[in-house]
This record gives C-alpha cells, sequence and structure tokens, in this order.
C-alpha cells in the first residue's frame, strides 16, 4: 500500500518523494507538478471571483476572460486593437477574442471603432466605464481589503507576479521547442 502524502503546513503543497504519477517523480518534477495544479486551481478560482465581482455590479454574464477582456480595453483610457488585446492577454485564439468583443459590445459596454482590418479598435462606453468603476469598487472593498488582511501577503504578490512573468517565459519558449516535435 503507497504511503499517504504529508502536506506542508506552511504551503500546503505535498512534502516527500511519494510521486509514483506520470508528472512527477520526485524533486524538480514535484516542484512543478504541484506548481502548475496550483496555478490551475489560482486560474479557475480567480475566474469565478471575476465572474461574481462582475455579476454583482451588472447583470451580464461573462466569463473571466471576458470580464478581464474589458478592464484591458479600458486600460490606460486608450481604444485596443484585436492584436493589442490578444497581446495583453497573452492570447493567439482571435475567433473567440471576437466573439468575446461581440459579447461585449452587444451589452452596450465596448464600442468598436474606425474601419478597415487595420483602423479597428474597442473602447469602452459610459456604461462600460461605470460598470468598470464599479467592478473596482467591490474589488477593492472584497478583495483587497482580504489581501491587506493578511500579513505579508501584498509583498509575496510582488515576488510571485516576478515568477509568473519569468515562468511564462519559460512556457512559451519550451511550447516552441515543442512544437517542433510534433507528430504527423
Amino acid at each position: 500500500m503507497a504511503e499517504k502524502p504529508e502536506f506542508s503546513q506552511k504551503d500546503n503543497t505535498r512534502t516527500g518523494e511519494d510521486f509514483t504519477w506520470h508528472l512527477a517523480h520526485g524533486g524538480p518534477e514535484a516542484a512543478t507538478a504541484e506548481m502548475e495544479f496550483a496555478i490551475m486551481r489560482a486560474f479557475e478560482g480567480f475566474g469565478r471571483w471575476q465572474s461574481e465581482c462582475l455579476a454583482a455590479v451588472c447583470d451580464l454574464a461573462a466569463t473571466g476572460p471576458e470580464n478581464a477582456m474589458l478592464h484591458i480595453i479600458r486600460m490606460n483610457e486608450r481604444p485596443k486593437s484585436i492584436k493589442d488585446i490578444a497581446r495583453l492577454m497573452n492570447r493567439d485564439d482571435v475567433p473567440n477574442i471576437q466573439y468575446s468583443l461581440r459579447k461585449l459590445i452587444g451589452a452596450g459596454l465596448v464600442e468598436r471603432k474606425g474601419s478597415g482590418r487595420s483602423g479597428v479598435t474597442y473602447e469602452v462606453t459610459q456604461a462600460g466605464r461605470r460598470v468598470t468603476d464599479d467592478y473596482s469598487d467591490v474589488r477593492r472593498r472584497l478583495l483587497i481589503a482580504a489581501i491587506t488582511a493578511q500579513p505579508g501577503l501584498a509583498e509575496r504578490l510582488t515576488e510571485a507576479t516576478r515568477t509568473l512573468t519569468q515562468l511564462t517565459g519559460v512556457y512559451e519558449e519550451v511550447a516552441r521547442v515543442a512544437a517542433t516535435r510534433r507528430r504527423g
């Protein structure tokens, strides 16, 4: 019978060398697998948070990425092209981005301006500005308050951001390498 893994009380990760599954056989493999699953759980929790926070301020049923897109379009109070949006979100699925833009436009939160392939930009409407301001208020009262109530968490988030940015570069590079090894 396999020994039950022990968990670190500090960060709720498995300890020891009991990884016998296909992704991890201890050491760096185990640390990487644990981190990847933590990212997946955080991503799903973040998406739920975004949806619920948006639902608290408007009637639009939007996914986390659609909500993020709304805030990215408003970022720096400058219109964004699809290319800008895709780059800022690290996405390359333009048809899905276009679908989300149509949804945000239909909800009256974003408007399309310009014409032609390279002259089209998107910006928030007055309603979009109100919704994103209200979202920001709810975010500040709930999320930021919860973060500041955890001693040292804000500082750890800064380091986590640097680590995730570095890790994004690693994943991008190994994805390019893996693409050269595709089968048939």
